[in-house]
């Protein structure tokens, strides 16, 4: 389990290396295009069904995936923006389930699935990269 100091040199680690995607790898950039396209889709409807609670959520869950996205190109701590990530998706996919039983069929949730068990996949194969030491 890391130390409070170790956590404050990862992020100190990350701040030195500032702003930027040079050391994104594909699987990265995949994540990055399956997060910004499920976010936009939360972003979209969210928006179009303002004010009611469940719409806001769909804007919070779309401000999540790009805030996602920027603590990454930040430099963030990969390791738990990974462990926030997999789970923030996995609910968001049981969420859907639950919300529209029987009738989960509609042509966006279904791409919009899509697009959060690939991302869930990425997210997955990113962290046991990471444990293995390995490039993601």
């Amino acid at each position: 389990m890391a130390t409070g100091s170790d956590a404050t040199r990862s992020n100190v680690n990350a701040r030195k290396r500032g702003f930027g995607t040079g050391s994104l790898t594909r699987l990265d950039y995949v994540g990055v295009a399956l997060a910004a396209v499920t976010g936009i889709v939360h972003l979209a409807l969210g928006v179009a069904n303002l004010p009611s609670p469940l719409a806001i959520s769909f804007v919070l869950a779309g401000l999540g995936f790009f805030g996602g996205i920027a603590l990454l190109a930040a430099g963030y701590d990969r390791r738990r923006l990974l462990l926030a990530g997999i789970p923030f998706v996995g609910v968001q996919i049981v969420a859907y389930v639950a919300l529209n039983w029987p009738n989960v069929l509609s042509p966006v949730g279904i791409a919009d699935k899509l697009v959060q068990l690939g991302l869930l996949a990425v997210l997955v194969a990113s962290l046991r990269r990471e444990k293995n030491g390995e490039p993601s």
